[in-house]
Parts: structure tokens; C-alpha cells; sequence
């Protein structure tokens, strides 16, 4: 039997109403592969599909919302709400004790030639709004 992970809301939360996706990944450190996102699904079919894959293997399942933010303020805000959240759980852990240091466990890392770019111009908010309507149409079109 594997894992299921999901947010926990209030039966009036509008994140409820929301997509959401499924990743499926390896339940232990042993099993390296690349998760498998699947959706967008309404929440209870999310939660039905996890539960029934998981039932039967080793493998975790996280249930989460799709967060159609349509700005790069709003994606910039998310992360900086991630990074504190990170940040306040760090101050309350006991940092010796918790992760001990691995470094001269693990191997090296290769080195990567890391290619700078440009940066494209982010979209607008209705060319965003635009595209989640051609990912609506296309999910609604019978194959």
C-alpha cells in the first residue's frame, strides 16, 4: 500500500472548486524515477484516482491544486510565501540534531555548462486567461 498527500481545507475553501492534479512518485529513497503528474481533475475524482492506484503499489501520491495565477506578481508572490514558509519551519528545527551533514556521503555532482538566456516577455493576464481556455476546450473535445 503506498501513500496519499493532500491538503487538508475547510468544506468552504475556494481552492476546493479549483483543478487539481496528481503526482505520482517512488514511495522509498530506494526507487529513483521521474514522477508522473497527472490532470487537471475535480478534487474528489483526484482523490478517488490517487487512492485507487496507491491501494495496490508502493508509490506516493500528491493531490494539490492547480494555481492559475496570471501574473508574474502573483507567481513571485506564491514563491516568496513558499520561501518564508520554508525559512520559519528551519528557525524551529534544531539543525544539528535534525539533518545531520551527508556532504562527504554523497557522490559528486557532474557540472553542468549552464547556458544563460534571455528571458521572454511574460504573457499578459489575458493571454493567459486565453490559454486556459484552449486547455479547457481541448480537455472537453472527445478524442
Amino acid at each position: 500500500m503506498g501513500a496519499l498527500v493532500t491538503l487538508e481545507l475547510a468544506e468552504d475553501s475556494p481552492v476546493l472548486s479549483m483543478p487539481w492534479i496528481i503526482t505520482f512518485g517512488p514511495l522509498s529513497d530506494e526507487e529513483e524515477w521521474e514522477p508522473v503528474v497527472c490532470g487537471p481533475y475535480e478534487r474528489p475524482h483526484a482523490l478517488a484516482l490517487a487512492e485507487a492506484v496507491v491501494a495496490d503499489e508502493e508509490l506516493m501520491a500528491v493531490v494539490e491544486p492547480l494555481l492559475p495565477h496570471i501574473s508574474v506578481d502573483e507567481i513571485r508572490g506564491e514563491i516568496t510565501a513558499a520561501q518564508r514558509a520554508a525559512e520559519e519551519e528551519a528557525t524551529e528545527v534544531d539543525e544539528g540534531d535534525a539533518y545531520p551533514d551527508y556532504a562527504e556521503d554523497e557522490p559528486e555532482e557532474e557540472t553542468l555548462d549552464h547556458v544563460h538566456l534571455e528571458p521572454s516577455a511574460p504573457p499578459t493576464p489575458d493571454e493567459v486567461r486565453a490559454g486556459l481556455a484552449r486547455i479547457a476546450e481541448k480537455l472537453t473535445q472527445p478524442r
